[in-house]
């Protein structure tokens, strides 16, 4: 089932940079705005005259910065979500690029859809200090200013004069002006944009985070989600015909610590409450625990599909850091689809990076969804789209083309390596 152009889209991203992050030393560029290719027209999405990528997929050797590139966007969600709680001296924790000068500016800029309305917002870090920030908006396709920032001096736009003056007075230099003013004005731009980052971009890494609380709140709280979830498993073949799930809050006993643990912090423990949960998959003949005895695969699609459903429900942004971790390639190819195919009046983002090159497929995505990183001479990162490559064509064996090193972005070892060689004295 294809999603209807003829809704206004909530939110998406079209466009992300950022410089100086990590092993990102010059700027880089990701776009979700589509090219003029003709494949796939129905997965895009209209939004005044732009036409915009539902998924888009991130490939790279080990160590080139997809990871990086992905920290970078997380890193912006969660200081505009969280700075307003910096302290005086705090400082602000940002990895810069190894090579670059402790003047060398780390920036960060996104051109985003908020409730029908295009924003424009960046920020620019030096020496652990916001040193630049702007917000402008473009009611009907015209840009206006919100405030602009250098140092702790704010410069409202026309519309604003006089808007700010309480968040002003408790901007500090380890601060974000628009987290200060989100939590101290009630003006809608603002809430908005705010609110983009706080709860509509949703940024995933297998490997420090887990979702398996999330996923049995979700079907506790939504008979549909549950549904839903279990669609897609009799579609996976998984053969489970139900899920019990249960939450409840709990205290542990100070018997119950170790005996060698202090006892003021065993008293801490023992007062603080805890969910103890509990999850029964059931099977034509017997029943499993989920977490001591399903499959790695298993506890893996019960973590992260739930979350997708409610993402999808509620036309978020994933953004995904080694989506295939744990799953078999066919799922993560679906979990694409479910993003292409979601109901007519929802439209929701994918971006993630992956290893698994069967995904690249002509069948799956256009060219300019397929995006690279690649290190430079000075082990920077490079990010470029599969677009930018001369003579790829639409049915190409993209799969062929980036294991053969025709696009790049692969660990390519000397043609007469050796181990033998390599461990001679």
């Amino acid at each position: 089932m294809n999603i209807s152009n003829s809704r206004e889209v909530s939110q998406m991203i079209l466009q992300f940079s950022c410089s100086n992050h990590k092993s990102i030393k010059e700027k880089v560029t990701f776009s979700a705005i589509a090219s003029s290719d003709n494949t796939f027209e129905e997965t895009l999405k209209t939004f005044g005259n732009m036409r915009v990528l539902r998924a888009a997929v991130i490939y790279g050797a080990n160590g080139s910065g997809k990871s990086n590139f992905i920290n970078a966007l997380g890193f912006m969600c969660r200081l505009v979500s969280e700075s307003i709680n910096h302290q005086p001296g705090q400082e602000i924790f940002q990895a810069a690029h190894k090579l670059a000068s402790k003047d060398t500016p780390s920036e960060y800029d996104i051109q985003f859809v908020k409730n029908g309305v295009r924003y424009a917002y960046g920020f620019a870090i030096v020496r652990n200090a916001v040193s630049s920030e702007y917000l402008y908006y473009f009611p009907n396709g015209r840009q206006v200013k919100i405030f602009e920032r250098e140092n702790e001096e704010i410069k409202p736009g026309d519309k604003y004069k006089n808007a700010f003056d309480v968040s002003i007075g408790i901007l500090k230099k380890n601060r974000l002006f628009l987290s200060c003013a989100a939590n101290y004005t009630n003006i809608k731009e603002i809430e908005d944009a705010f609110l983009f980052f706080k709860k509509d971009i949703v940024v995933y890494n297998p490997h420090a985070n887990n979702w398996t609380e999330y996923s049995i709140n979700l079907m506790q709280q939504n008979s549909e989600v549950k549904e839903t979830f279990l669609r897609i498993l009799d579609a996976l073949g998984t053969e489970v015909k139900d899920i019990r799930v249960k939450i409840e809050k709990t205290r542990l006993n100070e018997k119950d610590l170790p005996s060698d643990m202090p006892d003021t912090l065993k008293a801490f423990i023992s007062s603080q409450e805890a969910n103890m949960i509990e999850a029964k998959l059931i099977y034509d003949k017997f029943e499993t625990d989920l977490m001591s005895e399903e499959s790695t695969g298993i506890k893996k699609l019960f973590e992260l599909i739930c979350p997708i459903i409610d993402i999808i429900d509620n036309e978020k942004i994933l953004v995904c850091d080694e989506m295939e971790t744990g799953l078999h390639e066919t799922i993560v190819y679906q979990i694409v689809k479910l993003f292409y195919s979601a109901r007519k009046d929802k439209f929701a983002q994918l971006i993630f990076s992956t290893h698994d090159t069967s995904l690249l497929d002509s069948s799956l995505f256009r060219r300019d969804q397929v995006w690279f990183t690649q290190l430079d001479k000075e082990r920077a990162t490079d990010l470029y789209s599969l677009l930018e490559i001369k003579n790829v064509r639409k049915t190409e064996n993209l799969e062929k083309g980036y294991i053969s090193g025709k696009y790049g972005a692969i660990p390519l070892l000397n043609k007469n390596f050796s181990f033998d060689d390599a461990t001679k004295e």
